[in-house]
Order: structure tokens, then C-alpha cells, then sequence
């Protein structure tokens, strides 16, 4: 039972019907002070339209509307006040939610396919804590889609493919040693990238260099597709450790060079609509021309000496994506600072008569930074993600020590506390906003933090254990006091909280949710002994039972783990 949407309906009935549902609910609030309702709608959004005193339309709200559901419906002032008949509601919710095997997902997007675009690391570089936001926001929104009833395909599209490619081989040539590079390949393939970045600062030619191997790549040169597959394979072993830490899958591999048979016939097809020029020697779309009305630069297409640009790739790789999967949206999680790349690619796509480019959304997200610097692989100030991963670990194995010492699978949660910490910190902060990463501080049991959480569920589980019963689904349940009714309240805006958070691809919608329902609960087991055997056992059992529910499948819609026991 989502109150917001039966608010939001019997007010709107009131007025006939005359306003958008949605509009009605997002205004719909839930007080903090439990005096003033469990929902609140403030009328004076609806002043201007009926050109009356917020309190004469809250009265005519009130007098008008049907009261069931409710114990009572109440004017104050500019505000409706909405009293749930607690115990009823509590009835039925909780059991609803025990009783479901996904309590809070829906069918919204029931046959339709949603792909999306995430990770997407260089190869012959190591997977560093830039990647991270990308790789988790990603995994996240896929998770949430799906508990939206989308059918999502996840693209890892590997950075495989263009002139830093050329760069590495000619570094190589210059000065790579195999028995080094055997020994820890992509550590030492990213110093040789490193060198010859810092090299070509006094020696121009050394890019000429690497645009000239990487022209031999594209032309199928033996040697350098030999480079290439070496640099692919050991790269992609080491990816896939630190996915499998982070229990990240994908759907398809296919990286940017899949891409290299597939970029002609779409080159042919500008050609032919006749958007491409030439531009000393290049071939072009000059946007500003084609549509002088907007603020786009120049997309180079094929530079002079035939070569490929990265946003042919994006748009071949566009293309064969709504040809192969027919999907309803194409999300692309990169960072912000690409959003005139994206921008660029939906408008040559519209140009080219392809009003799909319309349900291409580019999912931004702000900076990363570890300590206030910022990690760039060219400059050699990297972090790998894989190291951050350990020292996770590590930081949560100590505590778990402190705590409970006794744990059997110590280790396993560990890591999965540890990974989750890195995890939800991520994801619980609006993704557009930058982060400035502190290990220290998230890998903690307290505080706006994931063990926090993930803590908290553990609790859950210890109560239930210690009960040693089963919940009785036959027996009414009452549970009518302040502190129990928060937790009932806030499970019930659940299915609001899944929806949403797929609405605005916002998983910080999800994680901010976790937070508050964990500090609801943990103020409810400080104050209330949940284990004495009188007639409200079995209701506060239901209670803790449900929250441990909704507290697992949050986190899991995250991508992180919630331990049984830590």
C-alpha cells in the first residue's frame, strides 16, 4: 500500500480529478513531528491555480475527501494532516512484506530492454579508483531497473582501441622489456605509457610515433595486433579480479575495436545523406553549419590520414545497439565532463533521421578524488582499485576482530564488508556531486557508512535468532506505539523509494533510504525490549523481520552484501 499514491488520489478526487497524479505526489510529505500526520500535503501548491487561501482549499480537502484508510484527516493551517489507522496498516503491510519474495518491485518496464554502458576501463592499464563510479553506479542502476521490470544488457565497451594503443607500442619498441613486463604485465605497460607521455613533453615525434602503430593496428599489421591481443589478455585477467570482488557482471566485452569493421558502412551512410565534408584532408560533420542555432563543435569524423576518431566509434556502437538489442533506453554512466560528447552524438544521430537518439541518456557523475588529489593514469598519480579493495578489507577485519571475535566465516566478511563499504560510500551521495574518497572513514560501523547498515541488518538477523521462533502470520499484529510506527512507515514508502531511485537513475535514492530506516531501527532497539515473551512478541518480531527484509534487498539493489552475522 503506497500512501503517497493514495494521498495523492483522493485528493485529487476531490478536485475531480483535474491535476497530473504524479505532480500531487511528489509534493506529498511525511512529518517528521508524528502530531502533525504520517503524510502532509501542503495546499498553498494549489493557491495560484484555485486563487484561494491555502487554509480555505486544506478545509475544502478536508470536508470533501474520502476518509478511509485513515483514523483521522485534519486541516492545519496551509497543511492536511493524515493519520493512518495504525494497526490495520501494520497488519497487513508487514505481512505483505514477509510473505513476498520482493516486497517493493514492480513491472514498469515489463518487455522492455534498457542497455547500459558502464566501466569501460583502458586496457593495458590497471583497473584504478577512477573506474570505480562508473563501474558501481552502472551496476547499481542495472539492479534497479530490473527490480522496475526492465530486462537490462550491460556493456563493459573496453577502452581497446584508439592512438594511446599506438603509443603503447611504440613505448614498447623504445624501451619495453619482456622479462619485467611477463613478470607484472600491466604495471609495467603503464609505466612504459607513463615514459613516453613524459617523453614526448621534449620529443614531439614520439606521437607521431604512436598515431603511426596505431594507423597499423587499424590496418591489420601483424605485428602490432600481436601487441595489441598481448596487451587485451593480460589486462582483461586482471579486470576480472576485481570485478568478481565486487560482484560485478556484463553482458558483452565488446570493446571499442569490435567496432573496427563497423565504422565504414556508418561513415557511408553520413556520406550519403550527405552530411560529411572535407576539411583539410579530414572528413567532418561541421555541426555549427548544420545547425547553426545550437552551441556544437565540429565532430571530426576520419582524420587525414584515415584514421578513426573516438566519437565514430561511439557512433557505430550506437547504432548497432538499437539494431541488435531494440532497446527502450541506451544509458551511458560516464563521467560529467562528457556531456558535450554526448550531446554531440545524440544531434549527428537526429541529423542522420535516428529519433531513437532521443532515449540515449548520458548518466553523469561528479569527480573522484583520493586526499583532494586527482588520479591520472598519464601523469602516473594512480590508485588501484584492487589495493583499496585489501586495505578495505583489512580495516574491516580489524573491527570485526574487536567485535566478534568468534566469527567463523571472519574472512568472507570481511571482504564483503569491506567492498561494501567502498560501495555504498559511493553510491550514497547524489552521483553529479564530486567525492573525495577517505577509506578510514567509511570503513566504519557508525556513521553515514555501509558496515553501518550492513551492521545493522546483522543485528536484525541476531535478534531473530536468539527469539527462536517463527513468526505467526495468523495472529493479528499491533504495533501502535511512535518509535515502531517510524520503521512501519518508512517500510511502506519501500516500493516509492525503488521506483524513484529508477526515475532519476539515482541510486543515492536507494542508499540515503537504508540510512535512515537503519537509524529508525536502531533507536527502536535501544528503547524497546524486543524479546519479551508477552502478546506484542510476535508483532515486534514481524517488525524486525520485515526490516531485515527490505534492509537485505536495498543493499542487494546496491550491489553490496548484507552478513547474516559480523
Amino acid at each position: 500500500m503506497d500512501f503517497t499514491q493514495i494521498v495523492a488520489k483522493k485528493i485529487n478526487h476531490v478536485f475531480e480529478d483535474t491535476f497530473e497524479q504524479q505532480h500531487l505526489e511528489k509534493v506529498i510529505e511525511q512529518p517528521k513531528d508524528l502530531s502533525k500526520g504520517d503524510y502532509a500535503f501542503p495546499a498553498f501548491i494549489l493557491a495560484k491555480h484555485f486563487h484561494q487561501a491555502p487554509q480555505v482549499i486544506a478545509n475544502k480537502i478536508v470536508s470533501g475527501i474520502d476518509h478511509s484508510n485513515f483514523a483521522k484527516i485534519e486541516a492545519n493551517g496551509p497543511y492536511v494532516n493524515f493519520f493512518i489507522q495504525r494497526s490495520q496498516f501494520a497488519d497487513q503491510l508487514l505481512k505483505d512484506i514477509v510473505s513476498t519474495a520482493h516486497f517493493g518491485q514492480n513491472q514498469d518496464g515489463i518487455d522492455q530492454n534498457v542497455v547500459i554502458d558502464l566501466s569501460s576501463p583502458n586496457i593495458a592499464k590497471p583497473m584504478s579508483m577512477g573506474h570505480l563510479r562508473s563501474t558501481v553506479i552502472g551496476e547499481a542502476i542495472s539492479k534497479i531497473a530490473q527490480a522496475n521490470g526492465y530486462h537490462t544488457i550491460k556493456i563493459n565497451f573496453l577502452g581497446d582501441w584508439g592512438t594511446q594503443f599506438g603509443l603503447m607500442i611504440a613505448a614498447y619498441k623504445h624501451w619495453g622489456d619482456d622479462d619485467l613486463i611477463n613478470a607484472d604485465p600491466v604495471n609495467e605497460l603503464v609505466k612504459l605509457y607513463v615514459k613516453i607521455n613524459h617523453e614526448a613533453e621534449s620529443n614531439p615525434d614520439l606521437k607521431d610515433e604512436g598515431r603511426a602503430w596505431f594507423k597499423k593496428l587499424e590496418d591489420g599489421d601483424q605485428q602490432a595486433t600481436e601487441l595489441w591481443n598481448w596487451f587485451k589478455t593480460v589486462s582483461l585477467k586482471e579486470f576480472q579480479k576485481v570485478y568478481d570482488r565486487l560482484g560485478v557482471t556484463f553482458d558483452s566485452m565488446d570493446g571499442e575495436a569490435f567496432y573496427n569493421d563497423k565504422m565504414a558502412p556508418v561513415v557511408k551512410m553520413f556520406a550519403d545523406k550527405g552530411l560529411l565534408t572535407k576539411s583539410q584532408g579530414a572528413e567532418i560533420i561541421d555541426l555549427p553549419k548544420l545547425l547553426p542555432d545550437e552551441n556544437y563543435p565540429i565532430a571530426m569524423i576520419k582524420r587525414s590520414d584515415g584514421a578513426t576518431q573516438y566519437i565514430t566509434r561511439d557512433l557505430a556502437s550506437a547504432i548497432y545497439r538499437h539494431d541488435h538489442y531494440r532497446f527502450a533506453k541506451s544509458l551511458y554512466v560516464v563521467g560529467a565532463e562528457q556531456k558535450d560528447h554526448f550531446d554531440q552524438m545524440k544531434a549527428i544521430l537526429r541529423l542522420a533521421g535516428d529519433d531513437w537518439a532521443d532515449d540515449i541518456e548520458h548518466i553523469g557523475f561528479g569527480l573522484i578524488t583520493m586526499n583532494g588529489k586527482k588520479m591520472s593514469t598519464r601523469k602516473g598519480n594512480v590508485v588501484a582499485l584492487a589495493d583499496v579493495l585489501d586495505a578495505a578489507k583489512r580495516l574491516a577485519a580489524k573491527q570485526i576482530s574487536e567485535k566478534n571475535p568468534d566469527l567463523k566465516n571472519a574472512d568472507q566478511v570481511a571482504e564483503e564488508v569491506g567492498a561494501g563499504a567502498v560501495v555504498f560510500n559511493d553510491l550514497q551521495k547524489d552521483r553529479h556531486l564530486a567525492i573525495d574518497f577517505n577509506l578510514e572513514e567509511i570503513v566504519q560501523f557508525e556513521g553515514d557508512t555501509g558496515p553501518y547498515v550492513q551492521y545493522t541488518h546483522a543485528r536484525a538477523m541476531s535478534i531473530l535468532r536468539k527469539s527462536k521462533q517463527t513468526v505467526d502470520s495468523q495472529t493479528g499484529l499491533i504495533l501502535e506505539d511512535d518509535e515502531a510506527w517510524m520503521i512501519v512507515s518508512k517500510l511502506a514508502s519501500y516500493p516509492g523509494i525503488v521506483r524513484r531511485a529508477w526515475q532519476l537513475r539515482e541510486p543515492s535514492v536507494v542508499a540515503k533510504y537504508l540510512l535512515l530506516l537503519s537509524r529508525d531501527f536502531n533507536s527502536y532497539y535501544a528503547h524497546t525490549k524486543i524479546l519479551v515473551d508477552d502478546s506484542g512478541l510476535n508483532s515486534r518480531l514481524y517488525l524486525v523481520t520485515a526490516l531485515s527484509k527490505i534492509l537485505e534487498d536495498g543493499l542487494n539493489l546496491l550491489g553490496v552484501h548484507a552478513p547474516d552475522q559480523m
